[in-house]
């Protein structure tokens, strides 16, 4: 990498050119541009913001194109647009950037980049949004809808806003959209088959890390502030935790499988609810792990291994063909494939890449697996269906279907002593608000097999 790409907004462009032209996932194109960079972690913080909080924001940046410019953003020379993005995102969003430095970066990106001759193009519409900012006039210009100002203002498609408003209405849909447009938390899950809370908290304050509990969750601590790399962190190498959030630790909990079990869980890789089962159970038990993508269960084999866990046996292959299975096992999880929509802050592209077509697709699938996921439980057993989405068509409409279907099944409460109880609403349902429970948006239920 060139010594002039050695810089936040350099390396933003490059990321967000990946992101927008070929394709790419935001985390991919983000560790792609980093791993060949060599700057302060600073700049590597800014360089993540920059990234990260321009794919949250693009409806509302667009839209400040749209309004400030004389063409329109998707008209823009693609790079330009990309230029006008970091620009206008530091305005907007980073209030300890100075306007001249967001301003005078901007026009410098574009004389680099082989932009030269659209340096004043930059230079005009950036100056006139800090003008109209230094008279209290929202260049943004927001709709009168509130539907359309909601999805401007926050940056997304009418249609995700109009799904949550119908469940919370707009006061609340506005909080969820806030929620979502913050930078994510990193939580923990403390191993406790070779380590304890205590030890882990002070191993990490050791080097300056201060972490909290998370009530009703007793393996999870969430990091506060900044921890830089993951794995050199202390107790990663020797397996005392691993990076989990709290909305998922919840879902095994919910599952509470228990020692000496058989335990499947169906689209198990990478393997974060699968190992943290196997620490529930304390190592203790059989547990089938599944999952279509071999090299993903080589990652499941990676954790398990550093988290020093050996109950977990793995079968690549499609859990709605594998009849070997066939009522086996006392408790199934299916984790299911999902249009991702309660973790929008932590996968950025979600929000651009869904769309209400490939949801109902979502949910054909869904309701596929879970047929499929019934037939390897006993009687008596249980399944857990989990996702980690807010829409109703992947949630409930795929559970009361199947229930409609299957006189012999039944949705059973947690224990009230469980973890998950405090979550569930009277019909024996989990959904996590983000904004509520300030975790990850998560849907789970758990159904009982009847002789």
């Amino acid at each position: 990498m060139p010594p002039s790409s050695q810089n936040p907004r350099q390396l933003a462009l490059i990321a967000l050119r990946d992101v927008y032209q070929r394709g790419a996932y935001t985390d991919i194109a983000l560790d792609r541009v980093l791993r060949k960079a060599n700057i302060s972690s600073a700049d590597r913080g800014l360089t993540c913001e920059l990234v990260y909080g321009i794919v949250r924001r693009q409806r509302s940046l667009d839209t400040l194109i749209d309004g400030l410019g004389k063409k329109k953003a998707t008209q823009q020379p693609p790079l330009l647009r990309i230029i006008l993005h970091i620009g206008l995102y530091q305005l907007r969003y980073l209030s300890q950037i100075p306007a001249s430095a967001a301003v005078n970066t901007s026009v410098e990106l574009a004389k680099e980049n082989g932009l030269k001759n659209l340096r004043g193009v930059v230079n005009a519409l950036l100056r006139q949004y800090t003008r109209l900012a230094a008279t209290e006039t929202d260049p943004l210009n927001l709709p009168q809808d509130p539907v359309k100002r909601l999805g401007v203002l926050y940056s997304f498609p009418d249609w995700i806003i109009e799904n949550w408003q119908q469940e919370l209405g707009l006061e609340e849909t506005e909080q969820l959209c806030k929620w979502f447009n913050q930078p994510p938390t990193i939580d923990l899950r403390v191993n406790r088959l070779r380590s304890s809370i205590e030890e882990v908290k002070a191993a990490l304050a050791s080097r300056g890390i201060a972490v909290s509990s998370i009530p009703h969750l007793p393996q999870a601590l969430r990091i506060s502030g900044g921890a830089g790399s993951i794995q050199n962190l202390p107790g990663f190498r020797e397996g005392w935790w691993t990076v989990q959030d709290s909305s998922a630790q919840l879902v095994s909990h919910f599952l509470a499988p228990q020692p000496e079990e058989v335990i499947i869980d169906v689209t198990a890789a990478p393997g974060g609810k699968t190992t943290h089962i196997a620490e529930i159970m304390g190592d203790r038990g059989t547990i089938w792990a599944i999952d279509r993508s071999s090299k993903r269960l080589e990652r499941l084999k990676e954790n398990a291994k550093r988290l020093q866990l050996r109950s977990i046996q793995v079968c690549a292959g499609d859990s709605r063909s594998l009849s070997r299975f066939n009522q086996i096992a006392d408790r199934v999880l299916l984790d299911a494939p999902c249009s991702g929509n309660g973790t929008l802050h932590r996968h950025p592209d979600i929000r651009w890449r869904q769309t209400p077509k490939k949801i109902e697709e979502l949910a054909l699938l869904q309701k596929q697996l879970l047929e499929s996921s019934a037939t390897m439980v006993k009687s008596e057993g249980t399944l857990v269906y989990a996702t980690c989405t807010l829409n109703r068509i992947e949630n409930e409409k795929v559970i009361f279907s199947f229930l409609d279907r299957h006189p012999n099944w039944f949705i059973e409460l947690p224990s009230p002593d469980s973890a998950a109880a405090i979550f569930t609403d009277p019909q024996g349902l989990i959904k996590v608000w983000p904004h509520r429970q300030q975790m990850d948006g998560f849907f789970m239920v758990k159904l009982k097999k009847e002789l």
